[in-house]
């Protein structure tokens, strides 16, 4: 990091600060908040180098100082303390995500609402991609004559559902054929190796003519392929409008501009690879106690911190940006992020998003194999 002791505790000391007021920082504020043991004059010099090497900044002639994106950096990098969450607050969490779970979607769903509802910013959570993840049933209920519901149902405990045409002729006895022979000739396959020809050469063991199959064979295709549609789910966006940073109604408009646009969102956060990580934590289990011990450690990536202009979207400039992934098994299946001002307090983002990502991982472990609806049929 390049600066002595004193610097670095006055760096801290002033995002500390500035975190908790949105005020700029004085001298003689960190000298009375603070056991520096020297004077204001002492405090305001060393301030004036951190500004002129890039790590403070001014906005006003007369005031105290602000951090930058580099201070920000700095502090994320080498000075901030993540802590475990108390035990009651993670059994609170652990609990809501567990209750009344059977599928991904209600999952990552309410993952996005607890995080929002706990850092007091705004949660984004993408769903899942299932490429690898294998087809377990697939169902083709009848609504009407020539309107049908399609249920893909896959390993990873994600049911997607879509409602197709389909030749008027058909009942609903050749419906179930054809979607029991397309489960049959498909069931176990990842939906990477699933094509229209695997789908076609499933149906056609169905005992009916090929005309009336090749609208529902493919509505069927489709259906499983949509199962793998990229969602974001958002929550709190609302909250950073209470932000002293965006009472700047360009700032909030630029702001909910940029987060309403879905797929340009849901697009960068696909394209985060864990190996860009500037921040981690090393998860550790301690044999005498269900909690999690986060310690930083730069050769395990497990979060990733953007600040202000290093998040390269339009609208964003002005915030922070905190992102995680969670797994299906031992792959990357989609990520979690929450979105505060640069001022965030970024100890309780890191606790809070790490927690959410390991009970998300765990859930899904579980959904997978099928123990939460054992459950619910246990109660």
């Amino acid at each position: 990091m390049g600066l002595n002791n004193r610097k670095n505790q006055i760096l801290k000391a002033v995002v500390d600060d500035y975190i908790g007021t949105a005020e700029p920082v004085g001298s003689k504020s960190l000298v009375s908040k603070y056991n520096f043991n020297v004077s204001p004059a002492t405090i305001r010099n060393e301030m004036a180098e951190l500004e002129e090497l890039g790590y403070l900044e001014q906005p006003h002639t007369s005031a105290g100082r602000i951090p930058s994106d580099k201070g920000y950096r700095a502090y994320v990098d080498h000075l901030l303390q993540v802590d475990e969450l108390p035990r009651a607050e993670a059994d609170k969490i652990r609990n809501y995500l567990r209750d009344n779970m059977d599928e991904v979607t209600q999952l990552i769903r309410k993952a996005a609402t607890v995080l929002s509802e706990k850092t007091d910013y705004t949660s984004l959570v993408l769903s899942p991609q299932y490429k690898r993840s294998h087809l377990k049933q697939i169902k083709m209920l009848m609504i009407e004559p020539g309107k049908a519901l399609v249920v893909v149902v896959l390993s990873a405990g994600v049911v997607k559902d879509r409602l197709v045409r389909i030749p008027e002729i058909l009942d609903a006895v050749q419906l179930m054929q054809i979607a029991s022979a397309i489960e049959d000739g498909l069931s176990g396959m990842t939906l990477d190796d699933i094509t229209l020809v695997t789908v076609a050469a499933a149906a056609r063991q169905t005992p009916l003519p090929e005309s009336l199959l090749n609208q529902v064979m493919y509505e069927a295709y489709l259906s499983i392929k949509q199962a793998d549609h990229l969602d974001i789910y958002l929550d709190g966006s609302h909250r950073m409008l209470a932000q002293p940073e965006f009472q700047d109604v360009r700032k909030a408009h630029d702001f909910l501009e940029t987060l309403n646009r879905d797929k340009l969102i849901a697009g960068y956060m696909s394209e985060l690879k864990e190996s860009d990580d500037l921040s981690s934590i090393e998860e550790e289990k301690d044999e005498n106690k269900d909690e999690t011990k986060l310690q930083k450690k730069s050769n395990d990536p497990a979060y990733m911190v953007r600040i202000g202009q290093e998040i390269l979207l339009d609208g964003l400039q002005d915030c922070s940006f905190i992102t995680t992934s969670y797994k299906i098994g031992d792959t990357v299946a989609g990520r979690i992020g929450v979105i505060g001002p640069r001022r965030m307090e970024y100890g309780k983002v890191i606790s809070h998003i790490n927690f959410v990502k390991m009970t998300v991982n765990d859930q899904i472990i579980r959904l997978a194999n099928g123990e939460t609806r054992m459950e619910e049929q246990n109660k």
